[in-house]
């Protein structure tokens, strides 16, 4: 029994298992993308395939997974009526290439578009099905799981961050992305997204093109806020390495997303409130711009200008949400503005929408016009009943406003792109060879390369990154009377142009903040005036510095100078410090008083050896001109005029010739005058010695040896002066050394042995006259000379003696005038000690003035 009641037991068992077995192999049979399906929004079958990824949605509800169960799809909120647009934007560039005879004759276009509303994740499965599609596949083909690219490029998506991945998953398949609103400059980088492309310029030329508006207007200490995500990280780093480099300072940089706490909005707050910037720099998306909006006008915080790119500057959306006048003046860069004939006019045919998908256009009609349909599983309210033929022509809303037909156009662009590269990769003229297999690889290449002109004239190409050339419009929100905000276009930026050439701004036709019409301010330090420059504040950042006045002989000439300029040496800092001016050449001239007094010293000097010359030459017979050698007396007066004169030649400017003719005529003059002194001290004492019992002495040391005395003396100091000017002579010299403010012009010496040379054989003469004399002072003559001699040689060395400290010590032109006080004195030493004693006698004493007065001796003095 028991065996018997087994076996059926046992057949259902084995029946079980080979079902197991059946279902099992089954499955290996067939290959599938895990996951829930993917259909797309719109979807038209053609020839040739292309993908669309756009936001219909601009939200989802958040959903707490429990890890338990297989999460839910995700459940899209808020339509967005922008998605739509773009969206439409890509059919009519779709319909009218497939209504062309020109491109791709023959080959139908078709599409998939599917609504990512804001996902990643679900923008990372887009993406996936666009590439495999969601059909089984059998594993028995001749390569398992594997299949042609369902589509043959993508066009979308509108942000950077799910672009960023999206081109992440498509980029191995080589599938090409061409997105018309990302604009992150990390994007560029083909050995991460080598399938990416884009009509919408890189941020790598808006960041630039931000900072250098900034620096335009002179603002140097700005804010920023950013969206925190790809677009707004990458975009507000560029702006700020650049805002750095052309000395603009962030006093704050703050981040914001969507999904941010409220405290974080409060924290944002809070930074705006305390700080003292005027300018805030966004990088921010529409939506986060939207709820910072919101709550400034909730704190009342207005009147500031706001910075702004092509996210949301032409946005009309944006700028009707702006109920409380935030954004009043705002200015931004803007893509290009552009028109293409008959897409006005196809987006707002809404009837491919309805036979495309009739859910979706549900929920985008009763949106549209605020009612809800008959078949509708809405569940709103209080909501009146519409048919779905309701006339567009009345309503005003975001999907009827065509203010970003640029950023239409973009995509309009990029599907004609493609277009472009499947006629050539088709061998397209009258008719396209069908036979031809596409790969998404040859088709990227081709994009890559591809040039052409759209029917409006836009040209279309890539640079090697993928990028297209960079201009943006100068927009500038200006409200009108009825509220309603104008874009105003106010200059034009091209990276294409020179650098001093791509910014051009209108500053006249601008509307500021506030209704101004004066540029706001914005700087941490007022701006340094020429004469100073800038000193940083310790521990704040470069924008913030005190303006410091330029030291002497330095200057400023332009406003916020770094660093204050050195004159040159022959110039000098004027009193504001902002220019220099040429240098007050200082020298001892005749037009000054001094100067003047010198020389009418000099003159009189010379004059009055002139007299005593005459009245020597007159009374040349007498005794007492005869017993005092009238040669060497008058060889004497002759030196002495020329050593009054020789001053002259210290006045004046400073030249070649009268630097060597000054000191080679004193030197030469001097040693002529001292010779002659020394002659006559030599004769003195030799006549006391002829008068001894048989002393011939003065045959020794009569007129010839006397002359030759005088002649040999002065040749020693010519060849002196001779090997000074020959070895290294005087020469004019600029001091700037002595006065900051003045360039002494004086005479440099050359060679200071020569110099010394000259004096110092003058002094020894001096002194050996001054010895002479000394040791003849108390000779018993009636008229002793050795006694005036004596006298005059100690002047003269009085007065060389203390003109060294007072040459050394004197500044300028006061130590020339010293030297030629100390000649003139010890001119006048001579000439009032040696003769004027004796024209006293020939002139006042004529009883005197005879020749036994002159022999007479009279008793010795004591010592």
């Amino acid at each position: 029994m028991m065996s018997t009641q087994s076996w059926p037991e046992k057949g259902w068992a084995l029946l079980q298992l080979l079902l197991v077995a059946s279902f099992s192999q089954s499955e290996e049979l067939v290959c599938r993308r895990r996951g829930d399906h993917e259909s797309p929004q719109l979807s038209k079958d053609g020839d040739i395939m292309l993908g669309g990824v756009f936001n219909f949605h601009s939200t989802f509800k958040d959903r707490r997974d429990t890890y338990m169960d297989k999460p839910l799809p995700l459940q899209c909120t808020n339509l967005n009526f922008r998605g739509f647009q773009f969206a439409q934007a890509m059919l009519f560039a779709i319909e009218e290439i497939n209504n062309s005879t020109d491109l791709l004759p023959g080959i139908s276009l078709g599409y998939k578009i599917y609504d990512v509303c804001g996902s990643i994740s679900r923008g990372v499965r887009v993406a996936l099905a666009l590439a495999n599609g969601n059909k089984l596949i059998s594993s028995h083909s001749v390569a398992p799981c594997t299949r042609p690219a369902q589509v043959q490029a993508v066009m979308g998506e509108t942000s950077s961050s799910p672009s960023m991945a999206i081109a992440t998953v498509i980029g191995p398949f080589h599938i090409p992305l061409i997105s018309h609103f990302a604009t992150c400059a990390c994007l560029s980088d083909k050995t991460k997204y080598p399938s990416f492309l884009r009509t919408i310029p890189s941020d790598y030329y808006q960041s630039r093109a931000l900072a250098q508006l900034v620096k335009h207007f002179g603002w140097t200490w700005v804010g920023a806020i950013r969206t925190n995500d790809d677009y707004g990280n990458n975009g507000m780093a560029t702006f700020t390495e650049t805002a750095q480099q052309l000395g603009i300072c962030l006093e704050y940089s703050v981040s914001f997303f969507r999904t941010d706490p409220p405290e974080k909005m409060q924290k944002i707050i809070d930074i705006i409130k305390a700080s003292t910037s005027n300018v805030i720099v966004t990088f921010l998306s529409a939506t986060e711009l939207y709820l910072i909006m919101n709550d400034l006008s909730l704190h009342n915080l207005t009147g500031y200008q706001w910075v702004g790119t092509e996210a949301w500057i032409s946005d009309s959306h944006t700028a009707a949400m702006d109920r409380h006048h935030i954004l009043d003046g705002a200015i931004g860069l803007s893509i290009t503005r552009a028109h293409v004939s008959g897409m006005r006019e196809f987006m707002l045919d809404v009837k491919p929408l309805n036979s495309s998908s009739n859910e979706i256009f549900t929920e985008f009609w009763e949106t549209l016009f605020s009612c809800k349909l008959k078949q509708s599983q809405s569940s709103a309210v209080n909501q009146s009943e519409c048919t779905g033929h309701e006339d567009l022509t009345g309503v005003q809303n975001s999907f009827t406003d065509m203010s970003l037909m640029p950023i239409f156009n973009n995509i309009y662009k990029g599907v004609y792109a493609v277009a472009h590269a499947l006629h050539s990769i088709l061998s397209c003229n009258k008719t396209c060879n069908n036979k031809v297999q596409l790969d998404p690889f040859l088709i990227l290449q081709h994009i890559r390369n591809i040039w052409f002109k759209t029917k409006e004239g836009d040209e279309v190409y890539f640079n090697e990154n993928g990028d297209p050339p960079a201009k943006y419009e100068i927009i500038n929100w200006q409200p009108t009377e009825n509220g309603i905000v104008d874009f105003v276009p106010v200059g034009l930026y091209d990276a294409s142009l020179p650098a001093d050439k791509q910014l051009n701004v209108h500053n006249k036709t601008i509307i500021w903040a506030q209704n101004s019409k004066e540029v706001p301010l914005s700087v941490c330090s007022e701006k340094c005036p020429p004469g100073t420059h800038k000193a940083l504040q310790k521990g704040k950042p470069v924008c913030c510095y005190d303006c410091l006045r330029c030291a002497n002989g330095e200057i400023s000439n332009i406003t916020d100078s770094i660093t204050c300029v050195r004159c040159d040496p022959e110039f000098w800092s004027n009193e504001r410090r902002d220019a220099c001016v040429k240098k007050e050449a200082e020298f001892l001239s005749y037009e000054e008083i001094m100067g003047a007094l010198l020389t009418a010293a000099s003159l009189s000097g010379t004059c009055l050896t002139a007299v005593v010359a005459f009245i020597f030459f007159r009374y040349r017979q007498t005794p007492i001109v005869r017993a005092n050698n009238s040669e060497l007396s008058f060889l004497l007066l002759f030196s002495l005029t020329l050593c009054f004169l020789c001053s002259l030649t210290f006045i004046g400017r400073p030249s070649e010739w009268s630097c060597m003719l000054r000191h080679t005529a004193f030197g030469i003059t001097f040693v002529l005058c001292i010779s002659c002194v020394l002659g006559k001290t030599i004769v003195v004492l030799m006549a006391f010695r002829a008068t001894l019992p048989g002393s011939n002495v003065m045959k020794w040391f009569g007129p010839a040896q006397q002359k030759l005395s005088v002649l040999g003396f002065t040749l020693v100091q010519v060849v002196i002066c001779i090997l000074w000017l020959t070895i290294s002579p005087p020469f004019p010299f600029k001091n700037f050394k002595e006065f900051q403010d003045k360039i002494i012009l004086e005479c440099a010496l050359g060679s200071a042995v020569g110099f010394w040379a000259v004096l110092g054989y003058i002094g020894l003469l001096a002194m050996l006259c001054f010895f002479l004399a000394f040791l003849a002072r108390k000779l018993p003559d009636s008229f002793n000379e050795a006694k005036f001699i004596t006298f005059s040689m100690l002047i003269f060395c009085a007065v060389w003696i203390t003109f060294i400290p007072a040459y050394v010590s004197s500044p300028g032109k006061f130590s020339v005038a010293v030297e030629i006080f100390a000649i003139l004195a010890s001119s006048f030493g001579l000439l009032i000690c040696i003769f004027i004693p004796k024209c006293y006698i020939i002139l006042l004493k004529p009883e005197k003035n005879t020749k036994k007065n002159m022999m007479g001796k009279g008793e010795p003095k004591s010592s």
